[in-house]
């Protein structure tokens, strides 16, 4: 059971990845990447990389965290300066979703009230002040949100490059020992008793 879930979460967020990953097809139709699609859809631009995926990662999160519209086609074109994978900087933005958006705008605000040293509390409106206490609380609350956002972006990005990078390593590796592993076995097994291709061709009539 310990190992079964990590196993099962694992399945289902690369399930999650494959369906949500974009296509050529959909970056081709996408109406803001069709001046550049010719560039977005360069072959060395979707494929995967110890070098290409890090870097995707790391602009999707920018693309994600700072911008709230458009993110995908804005994660395409920055990775064509930054030759970086298109799939995963596209995929990335989804950071970003309506269950986590709430969350982000609330640590924002309040890393960049932390980053800025505002120490008077400023609550929120009440819902009778609705109709001008919202706009002067965002207002008031422009600079830390702003800091925050800031700070979330450089976080993100980073930390996703170096998770991302790590990650491959340790996938490389994992692949590397099992290669290993194999050919050691293939060693250990006497060259006599090894099936050879006479053996394998031969039909039981023969």
């Amino acid at each position: 059971m310990a190992t079964g879930a990590p196993r099962c979460m694992w399945t289902r967020t690369a399930q999650w990845c494959r369906r949500n990953l974009p296509t050529r097809e959909s970056m081709e139709n996408n109406r803001l990447l069709r001046p550049v699609a010719h560039r977005v859809l360069a072959p060395e631009l979707w494929r995967f990389t110890r070098r290409s995926v890090p870097r995707g990662v790391a602009l999707g999160m920018v693309a994600g965290i700072l911008f709230p519209v458009a993110q995908i086609a804005i994660a395409a074109l920055l990775a064509l300066p930054f030759r970086a994978n298109v799939p995963a900087a596209a995929l990335v933005t989804f950071v970003t979703n309506p269950f986590t958006t709430p969350f982000i705008i609330l640590l924002a605000i309040q890393l960049g009230r932390w980053a800025l040293r505002v120490d008077a509390v400023q609550a929120a409106p009440h819902v009778a002040e609705a109709a001008t206490g919202w706009v002067s609380w965002l207002w008031s609350m422009g600079p830390a949100f702003a800091t925050g956002m800031l700070i979330l972006t450089l976080v993100g990005a980073v930390g996703g490059y170096a998770l991302t990078a790590l990650g491959w390593r340790l996938w490389i590796a994992r692949k590397w020992r099992h290669r290993h592993h194999g050919r050691r076995i293939s060693a250990v097994v006497p060259a006599d008793i090894r099936p050879t291709a006479d053996a394998t061709d031969a039909t039981p009539g023969d």
